[in-house]
């Protein structure tokens, strides 16, 4: 019973602050002649295509982009690996705003790219959900990589095999869940992605995310927005579920208990892999670079006029806050997003991974379905909900709207971690004395101490990066400094918004370095 106790609160916060939103969503999109009508409507025809055809490229320019990677890191130790692999971590905690911005400066007309034309294009959102994704690859796939048992190479090798011919018929299947998993994680997130296809694409080349959006933000039509999110939740709700699939797959060959010992990389391996990596460091630098040098130089010198803009009321496009109150309230929104989320999460988490009971597999369904849910979506269902109340437009619907966004990664990341305590221990406590809630909190709590700072880590970076929910449900003077940075790209003023985003890239590589020093994953 007190078992029961424990996880409730955390269930009921999800079915209120969740599932309800979610419900409303469905209840006013469930209606078959809207969705008949927007099936035989070709404008949001056309949406929905590209969504899928955006995503399913963007999907094979990141396979393209980080296995080659991943290989390299999985069979192979070279000076620098680390370092390296830290670098190509950073695309996955970098804001997509700032990123967005930062391609804006590079092939915009006066960039260092400008004569390439791929700004405000299907080109320019596949690229970038390459630059966010191909992270993903490199990590899930180059950990099976180091995980497949060199004995059964060794077979194949005494048989004739070698070259490309051992890869493709030995190692090849042995890492195809890993390549699968990340491919469908990949796939998802491009499909559900907002803010790059929102300031890269513009209208002309709208994804269904940014369809919903302004269906409800602008033409102010809540059925059809409705009726486009419920179509949209039943196409990723399958997308995560064949992930699922694949992740199961995943988690079999990486429990592989024999590691392989990396070699050191040959001079014909790196004679294509220290150009790759080069390109590759471009593509991660480039927008990052590109950013900092915008607001730190002025009509061709150094100068920091364009932080004086951005902080001066002169250029302010915010009406109705400063910078200054932007960046507090992405601190206060991030911390609040922390302890929310870890609270949440920590008793679902030990309850799925500790405990057996009748409906675990559903209750595991239900805890985890906010990670297929997207941030539209949910400040959609936040308006259909609180827009009558006094709550809407408020720092409480906020706050709660950033924690069911970082929710699932801060559960992924407790989760991890209390699956490599070993029972035994917990036991062990028991025996000499202590109840259950004392092993948790000198045992089991210690121990699992690494992941939960990581989920709160991850939590607060996924809070200051937010831009969909705050956009959707603050007022003026709860402004985001993520929000503030759209406001400046919106109205032209790419120097303060590149001053701006420099202060945003060092809270987001603060939290970045912390996690990678954690040594934990969340995807």
């Amino acid at each position: 019973m007190r078992r029961v106790i424990l996880a409730l609160p955390a269930f009921a916060f999800l079915l209120i602050f969740f599932y309800l939103p979610l419900l409303s969503v469905i209840g006013l999109g469930f209606d078959p002649r809207a969705i008949i009508q927007i099936l035989s409507d070709s404008y949001h025809k056309r949406i929905i295509s590209f969504t899928f055809a955006q995503a399913l490229a963007s999907t094979l320019l990141t396979l393209a982009i980080g296995l080659p990677g991943a290989y390299v890191f999985g069979k192979y130790d070279f000076p620098g690996k680390r370092i390296l692999k830290a670098i190509m971590t950073i695309p996955f905690v970098m804001p997509s705003v700032m990123v967005a911005l930062g391609f804006i400066l590079l092939f915009g007309k006066g960039g260092p790219f400008g004569k390439l034309d791929i700004l405000y294009s299907w080109k320019a959102i596949v690229l970038a959900h390459a630059f966010y994704n191909f992270p993903i690859v490199v990590r899930m796939v180059s950990a099976l990589i180091e995980r497949v048992n060199p004995s059964y190479e060794e077979v194949a090798m005494t048989l004739g095999a070698k070259g490309f011919t051992l890869f493709r018929k030995v190692t090849l299947p042995l890492i195809m869940p890993g390549i699968l998993a990340s491919a469908l994680l990949t796939f998802t997130f491009s499909f559900m992605s907002f803010s790059i296809p929102l300031i890269l694409g513009g209208y002309r080349y709208a994804t269904l995310e940014v369809d919903i959006f302004t269906s409800a933000m602008v033409m102010l039509d809540f059925k059809t927005a409705s009726s486009l999110a419920l179509l949209q939740i039943l196409l990723s709700l399958a997308f995560m579920y064949l992930y699922l699939k694949a992740l199961q797959l995943y988690a079999k060959r990486e429990e592989q208990k024999v590691m392989r010992k990396p070699e050191r990389i040959t001079l014909r391996t790196a004679l294509w892999a220290v150009p790759y990596f080069l390109l590759v460091s471009i593509l991660i630098l480039g927008p990052l670079i590109a950013v900092i040098y915008d607001s730190l130089f002025y009509t061709g010198s150094f100068s920091l006029e364009m932080y004086r803009r951005a902080f001066s009321q002169e250029y302010n496009p915010m009406f109705g806050t400063t910078v200054v109150r932007t960046i507090a309230n992405s601190i206060f929104f991030g911390v609040l997003t922390v302890v929310i989320s870890i609270l949440v999460a920590l008793p679902l988490s030990y309850s799925l991974v500790k405990w057996r009971f009748k409906g675990k597999v559903i209750a595991d369904a239900l805890a985890t379905l906010p990670l297929a849910s997207s941030p539209v979506i949910l400040g959609l269902g936040y308006l259909l909900i609180f827009r009558r109340t006094p709550l809407y437009g408020s720092w409480v619907v906020v706050a709660l709207a950033h924690s069911i966004v970082a929710y699932p990664f801060v559960l992924r990341a407790v989760s991890s971690a209390l699956v490599k305590i070993k029972e035994n221990l917990y036991e062990a406590a028991l025996t000499l004395g202590a109840n259950e809630e004392r092993a948790f909190l000198k045992v089991e709590l210690p121990l699992a101490s690494k992941g939960i700072i990581v989920g709160a880590i991850f939590a607060f970076a996924m809070s200051i990066a937010e831009l969909a929910t705050t956009y959707m449900l603050a007022r003026p003077e709860y402004t985001t400094l993520t929000l503030a940075i759209y406001k400046f790209i919106s109205s032209r003023q790419f120097g303060p918004a590149s001053a701006l985003a420099v202060v945003l890239m060092a809270i987001s590589g603060v939290s970045f370095a912390l996690i990678e020093r954690m040594g934990e994953e969340v995807w």
